[in-house]
Parts: structure tokens; sequence; C-alpha cells
């Protein structure tokens, strides 16, 4: 049971790994845009999202085996790596478990640190749609957006929409392994992870998940690290300011 994943272009492979409740459609723009700069770039989609397999089981342990066992079924060596909010973190074990794998590192509004478990509310909203009552695309969301008043993080959620079967909507994601282990998300990186090579941090400057007082932590799992703050963005700082992040991505990969 492999991973799905959307390749596209020729060159040293990079690998980009979306966040919690997300999958590889995010990427496309992005993927076309890294592609085009010389990389044969691998968007996943993580288990339990998109259109990969879904398990009970679900960890941070094997998301990055899965990670691992991708590149061996195509035979990648010497990645790149890209990981967003939960996809960073995956990201980020998959560097510290296999270093020689991994050549730079990009983690995109995430830190190592624990995070308290904050969706909830998400979860709950997602729980809330009766799909047996054959709901259609507005009912969905008239559902969720008494549970999630962002406009924005509800777009995102209905991404995940799709037609089972004719009349019969469903999400792709597995819903009752996130429930089941939602606690899983906002675990920290095992303290004893290290990883000696080039790391780049993205923070969005209105977003709160990588504060100052997380530079020294993130330095001892990864003493090359740097870090940039992505102007006029925030969580979803790779979708609210494309341009920038690209940039900033595609300077530290040339570097």
């Amino acid at each position: 049971m492999g991973l799905y994943s959307r390749i596209e272009g020729k060159g040293k492979p990079l690998l980009i790994i979306h966040g919690f409740l997300g999958m590889s459609d995010n990427w496309k723009t992005l993927g076309t845009q890294f592609a085009a700069e010389g990389y044969e770039v691998h968007a996943l989609d993580m288990r339990n999202h998109g259109k990969s397999f879904h398990s009970d089981a679900f960890s941070y342990q094997l998301m990055a085996e899965d990670v691992c066992q991708y590149c061996q079924e195509h035979n990648l060596m010497h990645i790149d790596l890209l990981g967003h909010s939960m996809g960073g973190k995956v990201a980020m074990l998959v560097a510290v478990k296999y270093p020689d794998l991994v050549d730079k590192l990009i983690v995109a509004d995430i830190g190592p640190k624990q995070y308290a478990p904050h969706h909830q509310e998400i979860l709950q909203g997602l729980s809330a749609v009766d799909f047996s009552k054959k709901p259609g695309r507005g009912e969905v969301e008239a559902i969720i957006s008494n549970y999630i008043p962002d406009f924005g993080t509800r777009q995102f959620l209905l991404k995940n929409l799709y037609w089972e079967e004719p009349g019969q909507l469903a999400f792709r994601f597995n819903l009752n392994a996130f429930v089941k282990n939602q606690e899983v998300i906002g675990e920290s990186l095992p303290y004893d992870g290290y990883f000696g090579k080039p790391v780049l941090f993205l923070k969005g400057e209105k977003s709160g998940y990588i504060k100052n007082e997380d530079t020294e932590l993130i330095e001892h799992h990864f003493p090359l690290a740097q870090l940039i703050t992505i102007k006029n963005a925030g969580h979803w700082l790779h979708a609210e300011n494309p341009a920038d992040f690209f940039e900033a991505v595609n300077s530290f990969l040339k570097g």
C-alpha cells in the first residue's frame, strides 16, 4: 500500500508533504513552479488523506516510515523535503530518522515543540455531517459553518468532498482515524532528534505557530536552521503569499 503522489518535472527529487486534512492537490500551482526550476516534484498524500490508503493506525512514526518506503519504491535518494504544518512535523521526523536520505529540509509554519490540541472544533464540525442523509455540497457547508466560522478554513476542508457514487458525497480523508488519534497531531519531535544539514523554517507573519522563544529548541534539533518570516500571511503561508513563499524556498534550495 504505497502513498498516492502527483509527480511533475525532471531533476533533483523534491518531496512535498501537506498539512492535516490537506492533500497533494493543495500544492498543484507551487509544484508546477518548482518543476519548472529543475526539480522532480513529488507531492504526496499522507495515509488517511487525499487518495492514499486509509488505516486505523495514524502516527508521525508511521507517516515518516511511509515517506521512507515511498522513496525506496521510487528509487529516490538525496531528496529535498518540504512540509507544511503536520507535514512539517513528518518532514522533521524523516530528516532526523533518515538523515542520509535528506539533503535539505524546509519546514513551513510549525515548530518541533508540542502543541496543545486545537482541531477539536474542526473535527466536531466534520463529524456532524451525516452522509447517510445524502446531503449536497451546500448542505455540508451549512452544517460545518456552525462549527467553523472561518470561510477560508471551510473552503480548504470542502476540497476533500467528492462523489463516492452518483448522489452520494463523502470526505476523502479518514475522519474516524483522526477523531480516534486527535492527540497525535500536536506531538513534539523526539528530544534526541538531530539533523545537521541545512534547514529552512518559514513562519507566517500573522501566525502564532512559531514564536521567538521556539528558536532555542529549533537550534537544538537543527543547528544549521535559518528562519524567514513570510509577510502578509498566516498559517497557510504558501496559499496566502505564494510568491514570497516560492522565492524563499527556491533561493534556499539553489543556495
